[in-house]
């Protein structure tokens, strides 16, 4: 098994936060690990993005120029990243920020899910990236979301555990969307 996957965004949508989470879980899982993380000048509003493998061997490069996965937190990334998508790979998509229209191949399962909506439904409008995060482990897979569980307490800062509860429902939230009839977690 070797599974890359980019995640995309503006800063501050906790792109590099959910890019470790999933490197820790992998971790967790027993799985050999990169996490390479990438932001603009300003990390706040500039654009954020992260590379993470995860593989049942060692892993030679933390760069992959054809991924598996794509996580786009925003049109500007899903332009700029699924392009590079894999055959047979994975587009999830947050539907709150990019048209049905911005993107379109037949040859990767496109799932697009209304991130944004989910968080402010769960009380905390900062969750939207776990809500992608969970779609993105229902789809592919890649890791037991009981992993990414017990990875929160580790990647979370300490002050930050009290929303830990919070957090594992929006991931849940995320997978659920996911499943919805029709399978793109925005019809």
């Amino acid at each position: 098994m070797n599974h890359d996957v980019i995640m995309a965004g503006f800063g501050g949508q906790g792109i590099l936060m959910i890019g470790n989470l999933l490197a820790v879980s992998g971790l967790r899982q027993g799985l050999q690990v990169t996490f390479f993380p990438s932001y603009g000048v300003e990390m706040r509003g500039g654009t954020a993005n992260c590379t993470v493998t995860l593989s049942d061997r060692a892993v030679g490069s933390p760069v992959t120029s054809r991924p598996f996965g794509v996580i786009a937190m925003n049109e500007p990334s899903v332009a700029k990243f699924g392009p590079r998508i894999r055959p047979g790979g994975v587009l999830v998509w947050n539907a709150s920020l990019v048209g049905p229209d911005a993107f379109a191949r037949d040859d990767i399962r496109s799932v697009g899910v209304r991130c944004n909506e989910i968080a402010e439904d769960l009380g905390n409008a900062k969750l939207a990236s776990m809500v992608a995060l969970g779609a993105y482990v229902a789809v592919t897979g890649v890791v037991d979301v009981a992993r990414i569980g017990e990875a929160l307490s580790e990647v979370l800062p300490e002050k930050a555990h009290k929303l830990i509860p919070l957090n594992l429902d929006a991931i849940e939230a995320g997978r659920a969307a996911a499943d919805e009839p029709g399978g793109d977690g925005h019809g």
